[in-house]
């Protein structure tokens, strides 16, 4: 499994490629197809995250000390961002999460090319897996 920074540096080296922003949109979307769907008992209000235009259902577990994500949404350019969110922070430490810089959100040029509602969508998948992390984290320093 790949490190944080080494999943961010694949994603900013995979968006260089495109030279416009319609280009890195499209594959965004391409992105999207890359998120399992997520079993329908998840899919109810308590796993709704608060502050996105869409509809974004999110679940964690821990895992062999790692975060595991899965998440699921009814709007496709949201599919494709939680999908790269996934990518990133699944399967990493709970300190790790809670800790990240997200540098490629800016590198690859997604927050100054987001609606500014698709861009307090992206800070609240952010925050709710930070928090998720954070909860576990929590958990592991009690037990």
């Amino acid at each position: 499994m790949k490190s944080i920074q080494e999943e961010q540096d694949a994603i900013i080296k995979e968006f260089e490629v495109f030279d416009d922003w319609l280009d890195r949109y499209e594959y965004l979307i391409e992105l999207s197809n890359d998120l399992e769907p997520l079993d329908p008992k998840y899919k109810t209000k308590e796993h709704l995250i608060v502050g996105c235009q869409s509809r974004v259902w999110l679940t964690a577990e821990m895992r062999d000390g790692k975060v595991i994500y899965a998440a699921e949404t009814d709007a496709i350019i949201t599919k494709g961002i939680i999908s790269l969110l996934i990518r990133v922070m699944s399967g990493q430490k709970p300190d790790d999460i809670v800790n990240v810089d997200l540098y490629f959100i800016d590198s690859i040029g997604l927050r100054q090319n987001l609606s500014p509602t698709r861009s307090n969508g992206l800070l609240s998948m952010v925050k709710q897996m930070k928090l998720y992390a954070l909860a576990f984290r929590e958990l592991e320093i009690r037990n």
